[in-house]
């Protein structure tokens, strides 16, 4: 069972004196409850967040590993991040990133959900990801070939340079990407340098080889 909704959200955030204007971004925001026939029913949300405007209109298999884990007891929700509805214009790449992880915020609130969210994201939608996390609680977050950083992205995708993300690691981090990917990572990424972040090399990051380290990774975080 999945319910989907289209998100067109307008927000003010307040910080201080500062009131920042959220621009509307048009979103998709799917829930799957567990099967019937799973053998149990996890607590803990699996958040998958994809991009598919933004990485050129590709899903890239996430709804595979989603349906495969929905199976197995978890409740998965899954964010397709889309982009500013027609008349906005975000200011900065900075509003771009709160604007979409104020959507993510207000949807696992709307998902009924407790409990802090295991995040997976892939490409575009990393940063988003850890975006969120930056000032929210996750109990996990697993990245799928993220950005080399931020800087890589202007200005061919974000309109102004990003800031670089300095969020400490209080909870497990893990980074899986084919290995040409992997070893550019670890030599220009932050993720890929810092030895408490998993890394996973894998030729096929769609596969069941794929399902199986992010099976395997859940069962390390008892969840």
């Amino acid at each position: 069972m999945f319910v989907v909704c289209r998100s067109k959200s307008l927000r003010f955030i307040c910080s201080g004196t500062r009131r920042a204007l959220q621009v509307r971004h048009s979103s998709t925001f799917t829930v799957r409850k567990p099967s019937k026939h799973a053998p149990r029913e996890v607590p803990t949300p699996l958040v998958f967040c994809s991009a598919s405007h933004w990485d050129l209109g590709k899903r890239n298999n996430i709804p595979e590993f989603v349906s495969m884990l929905a199976e197995k007891g978890h409740t998965c929700i899954e964010v397709d991040f889309g982009p500013p509805s027609e008349g906005e214009k975000p200011s900065s790449s900075q509003n771009i990133m709160d604007s979409l992880s104020e959507e993510l915020k207000v949807n696992l609130r709307l998902s009924g959900s407790p409990f802090p969210p295991v995040i997976f994201a892939r490409g575009f939608a990393s940063l988003v990801a850890q975006t969120y996390i930056s000032s929210h609680p996750a109990q996990g977050l697993f990245l799928i070939s993220p950005p080399l950083s931020n800087a890589s992205l202007f200005p061919s995708v974000l309109p102004i340079p990003l800031r670089e993300f300095d969020y400490e690691l209080k909870f497990p981090v893990a980074v899986m990407a084919r290995p040409a990917e992997m070893a550019q990572l670890r030599k220009y990424s932050r993720l890929g340098q810092d030895e408490f972040v998993d890394l996973i090399e894998l030729d096929n990051l769609e596969g069941h080889d794929a399902f199986l380290e992010i099976e395997q990774w859940l069962d390390i975080l008892g969840i």
